[in-house]
C-alpha cells in the first residue's frame, strides 16, 4: 500500500475515531501533496494578455497534474513534520499546549513514514 493510500485510510479511521489531532494533521499532509503535484503557473504567460486569452486562469482547460513518486510523497510528509517540529521548537513557555499539539501531530507524520 503506497503512503498516500496510508494517508487516506488513517484519514478515515481519524474521522471514526474522532481523533482531531491526528484528522487534521492528515488532512494538511494530504493538501501538501496535492499542492506539491499542481503544475506552477508562469508568470511571464499573464502579463499583457487579457484573461480571457491567457493560457491559464478563467476559461483555460484544465492542465494534467505532476504525478509525485513514493519517495517524493515521502519527502513531502517528512517535511511537514519537520514544519511542526520546528515550529514547537520555537514557542515559548507559555504557549506549552501548542507545542504539545504539534509534536503530537509530527509524530503521527513521523508513526506513518516508518510502518
Amino acid at each position: 500500500m503506497s503512503l498516500r493510500e496510508r494517508l487516506r485510510q488513517e484519514l478515515k479511521e481519524a474521522m471514526r475515531s474522532r481523533d482531531r489531532v491526528a484528522l487534521g494533521v492528515l488532512r494538511s499532509a494530504l493538501a501538501a501533496v496535492d499542492n506539491a503535484e499542481a503544475v506552477p503557473a508562469d508568470d511571464h504567460q499573464l502579463r499583457g494578455v487579457a484573461v480571457e486569452e491567457a493560457s491559464v486562469g478563467a476559461g483555460t482547460t484544465e492542465v494534467a497534474r505532476r504525478e509525485l513518486g513514493e519517495a517524493e510523497v515521502a519527502e513531502v510528509v517528512r517535511r511537514e513534520a519537520d514544519e511542526r517540529i520546528d515550529a514547537a521548537s520555537r514557542l515559548t513557555a507559555e504557549h506549552t499546549a501548542r507545542a504539545d499539539q504539534l509534536r503530537a501531530e509530527s509524530q503521527v507524520l513521523l508513526n506513518l513514514l516508518e510502518r
